[in-house]
């Protein structure tokens, strides 16, 4: 089935080409949407690409962080700014995937991928959004509950707050194939202090679901409390509320289940 290429200059056109042909896909860096179409896919019909240099843009010098949509694992590599999400990208495939893999795309990302979506989850980003509704910012929690149902459109940045200290921020990746292979389990969580007593906390799991989910059992476990033994106890225990994994080459759901709690236990401890 042939399939056409349209390239525009600006986000807008091709924000109004992705929102006014429903066999239209947006071309990033071609992780995705390449393999698709590789494997045969004949819902798509229409390639959007936009050469918008405002797609890759980066603003991380203030407390809240902008990424555009275009921006690649192998850019955030780049940025000593973003030093807390280097284990994060550098997570993610071999060095030609984080050369092309870009932050909107990672969006879309079906488990047992997604790794970076699990960090933004954790940081309680918000994702720009521009289609035949118009420009909205929406919260990335509701963005992936809809991610299947909502208007076509196109992705043009996510934004959170720098974490409030270098300890705040934690990431875990289980996988079979080091250090590019699919996940087992992802974990990052935001768990800043004040008091000695845990604050703000969100806990995001990947793997664990369809999409990258919170664990707000394990949330509510230790919002408020000493993040100590008795409570990182509550908080293992809580963590699979709410989840659905599935079972695939890489893990069976039962084994993902059991194994999740194991290393929330060592994200929450520093454990390497």
């Amino acid at each position: 089935m042939p399939v056409t290429v349209k390239t525009f200059a600006t986000w807008g056109e091709a924000a109004a080409a992705l929102s006014s042909e429903r066999d239209a896909r947006y071309l990033g860096g071609g992780t995705l949407v390449m393999r698709a179409l590789n494997e045969g896919d004949v819902s798509v019909a229409t390639v959007v690409r936009a050469t918008d240099r405002a797609l890759t843009h980066l603003d991380v010098t203030g407390s809240r962080i902008t990424l555009g949509a275009g921006v690649t694992f192998a850019r955030i590599l780049s940025e000593r700014e973003l030093g807390f999400l280097h284990p994060v990208a550098g997570s993610i495939g071999g060095p030609a995937v984080r050369n092309m893999g870009t932050v909107g795309g990672n969006l879309f990302a079906p488990a047992p991928f997604g790794d970076f979506t699990v960090a933004l989850l954790a940081l309680d980003a918000t994702v720009a959004l521009q289609g035949g509704y118009g420009a909205r910012d929406t919260p990335i929690e509701e963005f992936l509950a809809g991610r299947g149902r909502m208007p076509a459109g196109l992705v043009l940045s996510v934004s959170f707050q720098r974490p409030s200290s270098a300890e705040a921020f934690r990431y875990r990746k289980i996988a079979r194939i080091k250090p590019k292979g699919g996940s087992v389990v992802t974990l990052a969580a935001h768990v800043a202090s004040s008091g000695g007593r845990a604050i703000g906390v969100r806990i995001a799991l990947g793997a664990m679901a369809a999409t990258a989910v919170r664990a707000k059992g394990a949330e509510r476990a230790l919002e408020g409390r000493a993040l100590d033994a008795a409570n990182i106890d509550a908080a293992v225990a809580a963590v699979t509320e709410g989840t659905s994994p599935s079972d695939d080459s890489l893990a069976s759901a039962w084994y993902r289940r059991e194994v999740v709690g194991v290393h929330l236990r060592r994200l929450l401890n520093g454990q390497p």
